[in-house]
């Protein structure tokens, strides 16, 4: 945070670096709300922030390097810095972006350290959450300067991966704010090629109710450069043509392959096994595997007894395992936001919040002790909590309440957990219905099953 505020005030004294802002079309506004500083040149100028230069926090926090004879320097030197917040606003890392296009690399990010891993964190998130939750999506996109030149131009809801590929973490984080995210990415070779990367650490973490479409811009365009020369109304109006992630997949594997052949149709299948094989959600895999199937003239009990693929309802062991941590986190957090702040609580949520799991338990008992007391502080709630549940339950809940921020905002947190917790419970259902379909002729199917069924063919 203190290195946040000396990049700040040294932006201020550098006509270059505000004339590079300028030049890319960012407002003073803009870059106060990013926080967008100036790393200036030299060697060793966090000195005169941090006296105790030497501490070894520094090296820790990525903010100096030592070389092999022991000697400190600053990291980052002429650079423009972004800032990198975690989901409660502190700073925890670094982007530096170059003036001189001569220099490189391009863009320079903080090492990975004890606050910050780039595969978890995903740059403009905390400032673009009620955005995203206001234009019902997500943007994703590469680089910090085109989030920000993104919000110049009023699209606020713009986020980047940080140096790496998007991953189930990122997906998983997104999902907590919106149902439908958007991929944008330049029309080059490097763009595909990180397009599908992206598309493919995002499969585990996929859900029926999550839309991912992927948008590619025109070849030697990026969204900073879309956005200034067409505007914001064209750049969304592009997003409406964005591919949705099933039709890109089969795009991808179909691009070189005419499937002509049957030689054509066995590299298709064999293209197409691992990826079908990490997609969990029901419906989304079922609909994906019928396609496939039709495209090389199978039949889908031939195409899982040629490939092997596992029952819908019986995800391979550590995909289950990953899926579990990912929803007991979820329902504490659910819960949490509740003790926190009673008045969330909706019975409506009892109608379906079914299960006999420890976690299941917890929350409907979170939401009745709540109902039962919306006007009651948090050691109430605890309080009436503590007669009902396992102790060591009631320790962790404890223990994550003492470090829940003050400044966040409960009623937007909560409402993320609870439409995403929706959405497990929901898919829940269908995957016992479609188990339960499958394993009765067409008479025997009750109306639900009937009504899914439907729905299903008709997507």
């Amino acid at each position: 945070q203190q290195a946040a505020g000396y990049y700040k005030s040294e932006l201020k004294k550098s006509p270059r670096a505000i004339e590079y802002l300028k030049n890319r079309g960012l407002s003073g506004q803009i870059a106060a709300r990013f926080q967008i500083g100036y790393a200036p040149q030299g060697w060793q100028n966090l000195q005169s922030v941090f006296p105790h230069y030497d501490d070894e926090v520094l090296q820790t926090a990525g903010l100096v390097v030592e070389n092999e004879q022991g000697r400190r320097y600053d990291r980052f030197r002429d650079r423009i810095m972004f800032p990198i917040h975690d989901q409660k606003g502190q700073v925890i890392g670094f982007g530096g972006r170059v003036i001189d296009p001569e220099d490189t690399p391009k863009y320079y990010n903080s090492p990975e350290t004890p606050l910050f891993q780039k595969g978890h964190e995903l740059y403009g998130l905390f400032l673009a959450r009620r955005a995203i939750r206001d234009a019902g999506r997500a943007l994703v996109v590469e680089g910090y300067m085109d989030v920000v030149a993104l919000a110049q131009y009023g699209i606020e809801y713009a986020v980047a991966a940080l140096g790496t590929a998007t991953t189930p973490y990122h997906i998983t984080k997104l999902m907590r704010q919106t149902d439908e995210v958007v991929f944008c990415f330049d029309g080059d070779a490097a763009g595909l090629s990180a397009a599908w990367r992206a598309a493919m650490n995002a499969l585990p973490a996929l859900t029926d109710g999550l839309q991912l479409r992927f948008l590619f811009l025109p070849k030697n365009h990026d969204p900073d450069s879309y956005v200034r020369e067409f505007g914001k109304e064209a750049f969304e109006e592009a997003m409406t043509t964005a591919l949705p992630l099933s039709q890109y997949i089969i795009q991808h594997l179909s691009a070189e392959n005419p499937l002509q052949s049957q030689e054509d149709k066995v590299r298709f299948l064999n293209e197409a096994e691992p990826i079908l094989k990490q997609i969990q959600a029901p419906r989304l895999a079922l609909l994906l595997r019928k396609r496939i199937a039709e495209l090389t003239g199978v039949t889908l009990d031939e195409m899982r007894s040629m490939i092997k693929l596992p029952a819908l309802n019986r995800p391979p062991r550590q995909a289950a395992a990953r899926q579990s941590r990912s929803t007991v986190s979820l329902h504490r957090r659910y819960a949490l936001m509740l003790v926190r702040q009673a008045s969330l609580a909706s019975a409506e949520d009892l109608q379906w919040l079914h299960g006999d799991e420890e976690e299941d338990r917890m929350v409907r008992m979170a939401i009745e002790t709540a109902l039962h007391n919306p006007q009651s502080n948090p050691a109430a709630i605890m309080h009436q909590l503590e007669k009902h549940l396992d102790e060591r339950l009631i320790r962790e809940i404890q223990r994550e309440l003492h470090l829940l921020d003050e400044n966040l905002d409960f009623a937007l947190e909560f409402e993320g957990a609870r439409k995403q917790l929706r959405e497990v419970y929901s898919q829940r259902k269908q995957s016992r219905l479609l188990d339960s379909i499958r394993e009765k002729s067409l008479s025997q199917l009750t109306e639900e099953e009937r009504e899914l069924l439907k729905l299903l063919n008709n997507r």
